[in-house]
């Protein structure tokens, strides 16, 4: 996609408020989490990259003096528990698809981490026909309005695409159904200034299943691949990062949750001592939102095999030009 707002660096308005309209999501299958993590596809290793990792610094881990503390108090040991799934639901906006779908990478504001991650910024606002023919004006080449509709148009669609199929860098989201693009769209643009993006607000109510299913196939599963044997101390001192399916083996319900959105200490290397560890703190994941990743990954247990979304995004891939892969990677 060729856009005139690519090359602008034009400082992000604040969001106005958000008046969502409620909308009904049609019924959609949830599916396992399947194939390796968004970083082995790509060759890369965690420490090269900014990917997954734009929460905060986890907790340092406590030093000998709190651990005797604790050992005294009884306190500190975990006991794991039996889930029940909850077949609720959870009240979702666009803007919470963007926290699950795209902050990991994206940052709060849509800037990302440049050069490797681009902002979406001036890419979004490609697709308002008033920007559009703001910005032609101020640059001295003014269009007619069937044009700035024209070239608005084919950078929404071409927005949609990305979103849906991935770019050179950027997973694609396939498993999106057209609403839940929408309310996406829709939140980017307001993110972005798009004047009017915040009548278009959608509201609607996800099964906690699929919450989950949202968090893990779009944050979790850029560094983590789905199965594999849950990496030793000593490989995870090495970079090694534990495999979805080994962490609902491994962790209880409030461990997990506590340190997605909290953090953890992390035991590594040969002498099994506790660091800080390389995960990020997700705070602005909600409790229930990390629940539901828990709940999802306990129903539905992690395969082997690659979906048909990763396949889709490695062709897509392979298909993204030169001018595509400017849009937002």
């Amino acid at each position: 996609m060729s856009s005139p707002l690519l090359g602008q660096a034009t400082p992000a308005r604040a969001p106005a408020t958000i008046h969502p309209r409620a909308v009904s999501l049609p019924d959609r299958r949830v599916t396992p989490i399947s194939g390796r993590s968004w970083l082995n596809q790509l060759g890369w290793f965690i420490n090269e990259t900014s990917m997954g990792k734009t929460g905060l610094w986890g907790p340092a881990p406590p030093q000998e003096d709190d651990l005797a503390a604790l050992r005294a108090s009884g306190t500190g040991a975990h006991e794991r528990r039996i889930v029940t799934p909850s077949l609720g639901s959870i009240s979702m906006t666009g803007a919470d698809l963007y926290r699950l779908e795209c902050q990991g990478c994206h940052r709060t504001d849509g800037r990302g981490v440049p050069p490797e991650i681009n902002s979406m910024i001036n890419p979004v606002r490609s697709t308002s026909p008033e920007l559009v023919r703001k910005h032609m004006e101020e640059v001295g080449a003014p269009m007619d309005a069937k044009s700035v509709r024209e070239l608005a148009k084919q950078s929404h669609a071409a927005l949609v695409q990305r979103i849906s199929h991935g770019g050179y860098h950027m997973p694609g989201f396939l498993d999106l159904n057209e609403t839940e693009i929408q309310a996406l769209v829709a939140y980017v643009e307001q993110l972005a200034g798009v004047p009017g993006a915040e009548r278009r607000q959608l509201q609607f109510n996800e099964p906690t299943m699929r919450v989950g299913e949202h968090l893990v196939k779009a944050t979790c599963h850029i560094c983590h691949d789905s199965v594999g044997p849950k990496p030793s101390p000593a490989q995870m001192m090495d970079g090694e990062v534990p495999p979805l399916s080994t962490l609902v083996a491994s962790k209880g319900l409030d461990e997990f949750v506590m340190k997605v959105t909290r953090g953890a200490p992390a035991t590594m290397g040969v002498l099994q001592l506790q660091y800080r560890g390389r995960m990020p703190v997700f705070y602005y994941i909600r409790p229930e939102e990390a629940t539901a990743a828990y709940l999802y990954l306990y129903t539905y247990p992690p395969e082997s095999v690659t979906s048909p979304a990763e396949g889709s995004t490695a062709a897509a891939k392979a298909k993204i030009t030169a001018g595509a892969r400017d849009v937002h990677r």
